[in-house]
């Protein structure tokens, strides 16, 4: 059964490895649950999945399977029946054992459960026989019998099943989707990865103190990494024009940057980067800062993030006075090679669906001026150029 679940987990692209479906055998075995789909699917989904922006595709594989468990053998095949017949008594209070009398007892109730899956040949709806939905048979799914065993019931008749993994609640975090309200907080995570770096120097207070005291008053000293935004980020962004429709996607991810970074720098350019970039737009044309002070500036140590569509002619990249804004003595290019070559670790945010990259000629001559280091601005997108850089 469980070989089955795990094949269409891998089925929906779900990364999940036979080590996690050991540990959710061990943990069933356990009895961490029992006979509940519903706690099932959430014991499940904590074991195997260890990621949240593999939700949806969890649910999806979820659902798939559960909605054709009810053909499954329910004696043999998945439950031996001294193994059934031992947890029923195991679970069954006092009252539910005396219940159970008014049908010959727990041995009579199985050999009839039995019998009537012998003796039905198809799906039975209604009715107060045979095993089926929606009547009041002591066994099926959907309908009522205070001393009935449930069959084949993917959804409870509280929906709470349906609920979770029909409507796929988690449907909005995908990797592969462009940056909005909800995952973002997948790609501040990605973002904190990055930052939170350090090393063994800070004392370790508490456990100090602890082992000192086992230790009889003799001093023990233990340090643990001092975790911080150790990392020094400079990000270059892309306004005007062609960005517009992506203004709100870019301050999401600013905000999220911004948050996390202590030793985070931000500039904006317009298309290309040329001789100067600037902080504020309000002041682009008054208070601006040439590329050759920011390589004085800042060290090769910091790590850089360009975030823009690349969409313009190619000319504005390739040829003096190509700035649509400005007459710019040197190309564009000049001046994105001085920045790549004095900071060892550059990559390009593209906010643009990567499907499109392939229209744009500008496109393709950024990337080769970053050495193919250009990503889509999505979660995963994101998560690819970290790594990139760190």
């Amino acid at each position: 059964m469980f070989i089955d679940f795990f094949l269409a987990l891998k089925k929906h692209k779900v990364p999940c490895s036979l080590r996690e479906l050991l540990d959710l055998i061990a943990l069933l075995k356990q009895g961490v649950i029992f006979a509940d789909v519903d706690e099932f699917y959430n014991l499940a989904k904590i074991v195997m999945v260890k990621d949240e922006i593999h939700y949806d595709k969890y649910d999806r594989a979820f659902a798939e399977y559960f909605k054709g468990i009810s053909q499954i053998d329910i004696f043999d095949q998945l439950l031996p029946e001294d193994w059934l017949r031992k947890e029923f008594e195991k679970h069954l209070s006092m009252e539910e054992k005396e219940k159970l009398k008014s049908l010959g007892g727990l041995d009579q109730l199985m050999k009839a459960l039995k019998e009537r899956l012998e003796e039905q040949q198809k799906r039975h709806a209604g009715g107060n026989k045979w095993v089926g939905t929606g009547g009041t048979s002591p066994f099926g799914a959907y309908g009522y019998n205070p001393e009935g065993i449930r069959v084949g019931q993917d959804k409870n008749r509280n929906n709470r099943a349906v609920k979770v993994w029909d409507k796929r609640e988690f449907k909005n975090f995908d990797q592969d989707r462009e940056l909005g309200s909800r995952n973002i907080k997948l790609a501040l995570k990605k973002l904190r990865k990055f930052a939170r770096t350090g090393a063994s120097e800070k004392l370790d207070i508490n456990t100090t103190i602890s082992s000192t005291a086992k230790n009889g008053g003799l001093l023990d000293v233990h340090m643990e990494a001092e975790r911080h935004n150790a990392v020094k980020v400079l990000m270059f962004f892309d306004i005007g024009g062609s960005m517009d429709e992506y203004i709100h996607t870019c301050e999401e991810l600013f905000s999220a940057a911004h948050s996390e970074f202590k030793h985070l720098e931000f500039f904006y350019f317009h298309n290309c980067v040329y001789e100067k970039v600037w902080r504020d737009n309000e002041r682009r044309y008054t208070e601006t800062v040439a590329i050759e002070e920011i390589t004085r500036t800042f060290g090769s140590d910091y790590k850089v993030i360009f975030v823009g569509d690349a969409t313009m002619g190619p000319y504005e990249i390739t040829y003096p006075g190509g700035s649509v804004e400005h007459w710019n003595e040197k190309p564009g290019s000049d001046y994105i090679n001085i920045i790549t070559k004095h900071f060892n670790k550059v990559a390009w945010l593209n906010p643009q669906p990567e499907q499109q990259w392939s229209y744009y000629h500008s496109i393709s001559v950024i990337e080769q001026l970053i050495d193919g280091k250009m990503f889509p601005l999505t979660v995963d997108g994101i998560g690819r150029a970290i790594k990139e850089i760190s």
